[in-house]
């Protein structure tokens, strides 16, 4: 399966003239791409805003609001999902897709828990016997596609990365934000912390 990366959003943010105008676009684009649906109750837009909205319920930073509301960009980013159920038989590393898409425009602390938010779910499944039990059908489905769980050294070199437990966070809300009709607060809500955390 070979997917093309859409390259439009990064030439207009690379022309944006602001942060302001930088955070317009990637909303406008979330609120454009985001109905898609992966075989979860909810939208990759709807998705995003209940990590998001949990994430604020924690009191985390702006960085850390910021990487739950975007941290699945990647998926929209390739069309993941549109009319095709071939994503379930092949992982296309979203994670890394989103990070690397969003690192010219944000720092570390929103791109690396992004792009180890995929291996932070292997790290809590082999640590906690019980959470692989926890997780939604489909990302029971992905983890093996993923990678199942880590070995002695990718743990070993996971316990030492700065970003862990940012990360397990993020995972740990993007577990949870799976909720049909959820009431939560929308997009523009989070103006403030997508800009307070661009670099």
């Amino acid at each position: 399966m070979k997917h093309s990366i859409d390259h439009k959003l990064a030439e207009s943010l690379d022309k944006a003239p602001d942060a302001d105008a930088k955070v317009e676009l990637l909303f406008d684009y979330m609120l454009a791409k985001g109905n898609s649906r992966y075989d979860e109750a909810v939208t990759q837009l709807e998705h995003g805003l209940q990590a998001a909205c949990l994430a604020r319920h924690a009191h985390a930073p702006p960085s850390e609001i910021t990487a739950a509301l975007l941290h699945d960009i990647g998926h929209l980013l390739v069309d993941e999902f549109e009319g095709t159920d071939d994503f379930l038989y092949d992982d296309l590393g979203h994670e890394l897709i989103g990070a690397d898409y969003l690192e010219p425009y944000f720092p570390s602390e929103v791109i690396e828990p992004i792009r180890l938010h995929v291996p932070a779910k292997r790290y809590l499944c082999t640590v906690d016997a019980d959470y692989f039990d926890r997780l939604s059908t489909a990302s029971q489905r992905s983890f093996e596609l993923q990678g199942g769980k880590l070995s002695e050294e990718d743990k070993a070199a996971m316990d030492a990365c700065p970003h862990l437990q940012a990360a397990l966070r993020l995972r740990r809300w993007d577990d949870l934000a799976k909720t049909a009709d959820l009431e939560v607060p929308e997009i523009n809500s989070y103006r403030g912390a997508v800009r307070q955390s661009l670099s």
